[in-house]
C-alpha cells in the first residue's frame, strides 16, 4: 500500500534539506512532488531553461524559491503550470496538474491544484489547508511511498523545521477562512513574511 506524505516549509533550503534526506532513505526521485508559489518569478525564463537541455536553472530564474535546491528540483522537471495558478511545480504533482491543463479541466474546475492533490492521495480537507499554505508562500514537499518507508520518510521531513499546517489553518479560520480558493491572489514575501510572524 502506498502513503502520500506532506510537509510545507517556510524556508527553501529546509525543502531542500527534507528532499535530500528522503533520497537518502532511498526513496527514487520520482517518488517526491515539490509545488511553490511562483508570484514574482520569471515563468518565460524557467521554460526557457526547461526546454533547453543544456541549460542551468540558477535559483535567480525563479526568484530564489528554491534557492540552493535548484539543481535538484531541475532534476525532478522543473515546470510552471498555466491555468491551474501562479506555481512553479516538479515531480508527480506537476505531471498531473499538466494533464488536467491539457484537459481543460483547470479552466472551469473548483479547486484546481486542490483536485490535482486529491487525486494523488491527499486527503481534500489536507488538500485545502496545503493549497493556501503554498498561496501565503510556503513550499510544499509531497513524497509517495510505501508503508514501510512511512515512519522513516516522516521522520526525515520532520527533521527540517515543517511548519505546523493544522496550527496556521486554525488561526485562518479564525479570520474566516473556509477553504482555499483558486481566484485569490497569492501573497507577496512581505504579506508572507507578516502571515507567518503573527502565527509564531
Amino acid at each position: 500500500m502506498t502513503s502520500t506524505i506532506s510537509r510545507t516549509y517556510d524556508h527553501a533550503s529546509d525543502a531542500t534539506a527534507a528532499i535530500h534526506a528522503v533520497k537518502e532513505i532511498g526513496i527514487n526521485t520520482d517518488a517526491i512532488s515539490v509545488v511553490a508559489n511562483n508570484e514574482h518569478h520569471d515563468v518565460n525564463a524557467i521554460d526557457a531553461a526547461k526546454d533547453d537541455s543544456s541549460a542551468t536553472i540558477t535559483g535567480a530564474e525563479i526568484g530564489g524559491v528554491v534557492g540552493g535546491g535548484a539543481g535538484l528540483l531541475a532534476g525532478l522537471g522543473l515546470m510552471a503550470i498555466p491555468g491551474v495558478g501562479p506555481l512553479v511545480a516538479a515531480g508527480w504533482l506537476a505531471s498531473m496538474a499538466a494533464g488536467v491543463v491539457a484537459g481543460a479541466v483547470a479552466g472551469g474546475a473548483t479547486g484546481g491544484i486542490v483536485d490535482v492533490m486529491s487525486e494523488g492521495g491527499i486527503p481534500e480537507t489536507e488538500a485545502h489547508a496545503y493549497a493556501e499554505a503554498v498561496r501565503r508562500g510556503s513550499i510544499l514537499v509531497s513524497v509517495r511511498v510505501d508503508e514501510g518507508h512511512a515512519v522513516q520518510v516522516r521522520s526525515a521531513m520532520d527533521m527540517h523545521n515543517p511548519s505546523n499546517v493544522a496550527v496556521r489553518k486554525a488561526a485562518w479560520a479564525k479570520d474566516g477562512w473556509k477553504g482555499y480558493d483558486p481566484t485569490s491572489k497569492p501573497f507577496t514575501n512581505d504579506e508572507a513574511a507578516a502571515d507567518r510572524n503573527r502565527l509564531i
